[in-house]
Formats: structure tokens, C-alpha cells, sequence
């Protein structure tokens, strides 16, 4: 069994308002040298529980998180960082449409298995 780190990935279209809907999980086990995040943005209940927001912008931001999680030159000077420090740097705290949940500790034997049930118990 091997140590991880996951939070879970927020829209908030209000942030004074501090409501937000989950839509992704990003994920770090070090010991696995695993570092990626899965998003499933459901647009229609977006629409519904924030009428204007913009989804395009939602995308590009969580698609951001993707290109960091990869660790290669799109990802930016973020994206070059280690693992562990692309982590944190993804999960500190913000005030913007995106943030992330505190970080949780874990156990698990298989990261990507724990990224796929994670998002399925917290997201969908």
C-alpha cells in the first residue's frame, strides 16, 4: 500500500458566496510516480445551479490542471516543477471560479484505480 493525496476540484461561481459544485479530483502518489487529475464537468446541472457562467472558461481552467498534471513544457514553468510540488502548487488555496477542496490522505495499492473510485464517490 502506498501513501496519496487527493482534493477535489470546485467550480464556484460565487465566491462570496462560497457555494460550489465538484467536478474533478486530482490526485498525487509519490511512490507512484502518479500525478493526474480526472474532471467531469456536468454542463446542465452547471447551467442550473449557475445560470451565465462560463463554461468555456471552466474548461480552459480545468484544462489547465490537466496540462500541469503532465509535467511536460505545456504545462508552463508550473509544469516543470516535481510532482510533489506541481501538487501543491495545484492545490493551494484560491479565490477563483476553480479551487480545490483541503488535501486528504490515503492508502491505496493502484493510483489510478483510487482516482477512478474517488471521482466516481465524490463527483458523478
Amino acid at each position: 500500500m502506498h501513501l496519496y493525496e487527493y482534493a477535489v476540484l470546485r467550480v464556484v461561481p460565487r465566491v462570496e458566496r462560497e457555494e460550489f459544485m465538484n467536478v474533478g479530483v486530482v490526485l498525487l502518489c509519490r511512490a507512484q510516480g502518479f500525478l493526474q487529475v480526472r474532471c467531469a464537468v456536468p454542463e446542465a446541472r452547471l447551467r442550473a445551479f449557475a445560470p451565465g457562467l462560463d463554461l468555456d472558461e471552466v474548461a480552459a481552467r480545468l484544462h489547465a490542471f490537466e496540462r500541469i498534471c503532465q509535467g511536460r513544457a505545456t504545462g508552463g514553468t508550473i509544469g516543470q516543477l516535481p510532482l510533489a510540488e506541481r501538487f501543491r502548487w495545484l492545490t493551494a488555496m484560491r479565490s477563483t471560479i476553480v479551487q480545490t477542496s483541503p488535501v486528504h490522505p490515503g492508502l491505496c495499492a493502484d493510483a489510478g484505480q483510487t482516482l477512478a473510485r474517488l471521482l466516481e464517490q465524490l463527483v458523478l
